[in-house]
């Protein structure tokens, strides 16, 4: 009713297109720009990955991570981009044997030079856990990795520092099983699902780093298998 009277039939063909009209308009979820996407089907990597110290090949429809022997540090397959802040990375995994430890899911700023490698955030995903770290104010800070690194170590306080920058969540994934992994970040937030069930969130000054340009898949050392890769951010406004 309008005025204590009925629409008419063109008052509602008025109204009918401005509601389809703003329908239209509204996104279909938060993540729903596409930055890349790989199912490696195709023969070989494509030319937008990157690698570092990585024997990882693709191969029978699949990304099968490799860390070379007697390397001294586990294999990093890349995408770089524009910078972003928010993200959403999606990736099916299985661990192939118990040679799998882990692998990890950075997403990282390689303009920024406050941390060690430009590294923000990450997920690493093991058989019985989820972990889930702010690397820019923690672990890779620059004057905390050096301390690391040190024969004096970190201090007391570094160490309860860094207590308030990882969260450990317990799951229980079986061999050969494949899974889904989606990480989406959101401000100083990350939250992280498994199957399409969300396993937890952690929040940390250091994920909100709004120039975030890079996303990689480390593989720790062997035996981790992937499939449809995909990086995705908010429509830009």
């Amino acid at each position: 009713m309008l005025n204590d009277r009925p629409y008419t039939a063109a008052m509602k063909s008025i109204i009918f297109f401005l509601a389809a009209a703003a329908l239209a308009a509204e996104p279909v979820g938060y993540y729903n720009r596409v930055i890349f996407s790989d199912d490696f089907s195709g023969n070989g990597f494509g030319p937008r990955w990157g690698h570092y110290k990585s024997g990882s090949v693709v191969k029978d429809g699949v990304l099968i991570g490799i860390t070379p022997e007697k390397s001294d540090h586990s294999a990093v397959d890349n995408v770089r981009f524009t910078a972003e802040r928010d993200l959403a990375v999606s990736v099916k995994f299985r661990f192939v044997s118990e040679k799998a430890k882990s692998f990890n899911v950075w997403l990282d700023d390689k303009d920024y030079k406050g941390s060690h490698a430009g590294h923000i955030c990450s997920v690493s995903i093991s058989p019985i856990s989820v972990n889930i770290s702010d690397a820019k104010t923690g672990n890779f800070r620059n004057d905390i990795y050096e301390k690391r690194k040190s024969a004096a170590g970190l201090s007391e306080a570094d160490k309860a520092l860094l207590l308030a920058k990882s969260k450990r969540l317990p799951v229980k994934l079986t061999l050969q099983a494949w899974h889904t992994l989606l990480i989406q970040t959101k401000g100083d937030s990350i939250e992280v699902s498994l199957d399409g069930k969300v396993v937890g969130s952690f929040q940390s000054e250091g994920v909100g780093h709004d120039h975030k340009t890079l996303v990689s898949l480390t593989t720790n050392p062997v035996d981790v298998h992937y499939d449809d890769f995909s990086i995705k951010a908010p429509a830009k406004r």
